[in-house]
């Protein structure tokens, strides 16, 4: 244990996700040895982001204005809507230059444990956005209890919409994997999800 200042930061930052205690006294004394100017432009990201980062109007998303890019472009396909949790997980959709319409972002899972339930989540919002427009929603939700379970509570709701198709992410093996070490449910899904070639 430190003292004062060094202590209080590394709790701080022990309190960010993904960042262990180890990790946490790393980046503290990285930044006690820091020069004043790099401190000064950490300190300007960070208040930018808590300044300039809103949540887009329409999709959830991160955005600078209020509605971001994504939602702006006229070339996105606005008949699929592709549903995520987390604006990180826009990003990744991206990154696989795939899908060309648009995101609806939840902003988290389901999870009554910890006291998220749908009211919590941004459904109603997407209930609102299906119009005439769209014919397909994809649900790419977490493969684990919780976006399995919001998974499942979206289809329930959607499935009364005319016309709408709701899909979800195939799940299964990784490219490059092997088969010997793939798990149970993971082969098990794989093999459920097959499709004809």
């Amino acid at each position: 244990m430190y003292e004062g200042p060094v202590q209080d930061l590394i709790d701080e930052l022990g309190r960010l996700p993904g960042v262990g205690p180890k990790s946490a006294q790393r980046i503290a004394f990285h930044l006690l040895a820091a020069e004043p100017a790099d401190i000064g432009r950490l300190q300007d990201a960070l208040q930018k982001v808590k300044d300039g980062v809103v949540f887009c109007d329409v999709c959830g998303n991160v955005s600078a204005e209020a509605t971001c890019r994504i939602c702006r472009d006229p070339r996105r396909d606005l008949t699929l809507i592709c549903v995520v949790e987390e604006p990180k997980d826009v990003l990744a959709v991206e990154r696989t230059r795939e899908f060309k319409g648009r995101y609806h972002v939840l902003g988290g899972a389901l999870d009554p444990l910890s006291g998220v339930g749908p009211d919590q989540l941004r459904i109603r919002q997407l209930l609102t956005r299906i119009g005439t427009d769209v014919n397909e929603i994809i649900i790419a939700t977490d493969p684990n209890t919780e976006g399995e379970a919001t998974a499942t509570y979206l289809v329930r709701m959607l499935r009364d919409f005319p016309g709408l198709t709701v899909t979800r992410l195939a799940s299964g093996l990784p490219m490059g994997g092997d088969l010997e070490f793939a798990d149970e449910l993971t082969l098990g899904r794989a093999l459920s999800g097959r499709r004809s070639m």
